[in-house]
């Protein structure tokens, strides 16, 4: 109970901290941009659904389907996330004008009751990031065999947010520097571990836990094994984007239609000239959201 009560309360923080300045940071970076430059691709990234918004992360299901109707009316695709990051990687750009990926964090079971059908009656391909440890385990949260049916529509891919999504910033401050390098090791490789064992297939991305990353967390990430890893940034992600913070827009239910259509106009508007795709890799630093980790 404590621990879902302390999550309840980063939730609200990353509310304020990340969906609140995301129309100004991407109004700040389409001002900068200039004429001819690369495009920025928008993630996405739900968490739970519901007839009314009973908490901060909760989405309305009609604003959900709202959301859709608004991407489809104005010509967006929402396309696999694995085609942004096989793009972003440096693969071959087969992704269409105005591409978005959607992706849903956590794994709680409204992914199963409520955004399985409208995923399958629009055809809308998602990428879920689970933390293992409370699947068939916590009540709010879907079960291995929910998961398994949800990778067998094969519109849904199964992906890591670490074991337990632990607050990585308060076990660094309660951890010596060993000890906490050994805690977060763990985490990446249990989950990687448990998702493989019970649903098949190579689980090689994580979205951070709270979106808290820095730079020793992306070099323990690389080691073992993570290919991509996503933030909570607010922005669109390009070819300059670090491949161990790739952002992504937290979407929560006072963003309805027209705010998401600002946004993504925003955030897809030209960008500054394109960078060398050798320019990418390895990630650098990325210090974590002010507000998110505190």
């Amino acid at each position: 109970m404590h621990r879902k009560q302390q999550q309840g309360r980063w939730c609200r923080l990353l509310c304020r901290a990340v969906l609140l300045p995301a129309l100004a940071l991407a109004a700040l970076s389409a001002g900068a941009q200039a004429p001819g430059a690369q495009r920025g691709v928008p993630v996405l990234v739900y968490h739970r659904f519901g007839p009314v918004a009973a908490d901060s992360m909760t989405v309305r299901t009609a604003t959900f389907e709202a959301h859709l109707r608004m991407l489809a009316a104005q010509g967006y695709h929402v396309v696999p996330l694995a085609d942004v990051v096989r793009w972003q990687q440096g693969g071959p750009d087969t992704l269409p004008e105005r591409a978005v990926a959607i992706t849903a964090d956590d794994g709680h079971r409204s992914v199963f009751d409520v955004m399985l059908p409208i995923a399958r009656r629009e055809h809308v391909p998602v990428t879920l990031f689970i933390y293992p440890s409370a699947i068939s385990n916590a009540a709010y949260a879907l079960t291995w065999d929910q998961l398994r049916a949800l990778k067998e529509t094969g519109l849904f891919a199964v992906q890591s947010h670490s074991y337990w999504h632990p607050n990585f910033n308060t076990e660094r401050r309660r951890l010596a520097p060993e000890a906490f390098r050994a805690f977060a090791h763990m985490q990446l490789r249990r989950a990687r571990e448990r998702l493989e064992q019970e649903l098949g297939g190579p689980v090689r991305w994580l979205a951070w836990p709270f979106g808290i990353h820095d730079e020793e967390l992306m070099a323990i990430a690389a080691s073992e094994g993570v290919e991509a890893a996503f933030s909570l940034q607010g922005s669109a992600v390009t070819l300059a984007s670090p491949r161990l913070a790739l952002p992504r827009f937290l979407m929560t239910d006072a963003c309805g239609d027209g705010c998401l259509a600002r946004m993504l106009a925003q955030a897809t508007a030209p960008a500054s000239p394109a960078v060398s795709r050798s320019q990418t890799s390895p990630p650098h630093a990325s210090r974590p959201r002010a507000g998110a980790a505190q």
